[in-house]
């Protein structure tokens, strides 16, 4: 199963990669596919690429359903 977590983009180089935080993690991504995206921007990655963009309010439900099924799985 693929997870679509939100991350925003940190840098974007000339060659059309760049670096996304990714659940804290500074993650190489290639955005090739989203042309004119920027630091700052949340996208979704698959396996490597930036496949689609998401509004900062997209990002925010999305990663506070995360958070809310990882409290659930654990217990809490």
């Amino acid at each position: 199963m693929c997870l679509a977590i939100p991350a925003r983009v940190t840098r974007v180089e000339g060659s059309g990669a760049g670096t996304v935080n990714y659940i804290g993690s500074e993650v190489r991504t290639n955005f090739a596919l989203l042309p004119g995206v920027k630091a700052g921007d949340w996208v979704i990655i698959h396996a490597g690429f930036a496949i689609s963009k998401l509004s900062p309010k997209e990002a925010r439900e999305t990663l506070k359903l995360f958070k809310e099924m990882e409290r659930y799985e654990s217990g809490a």
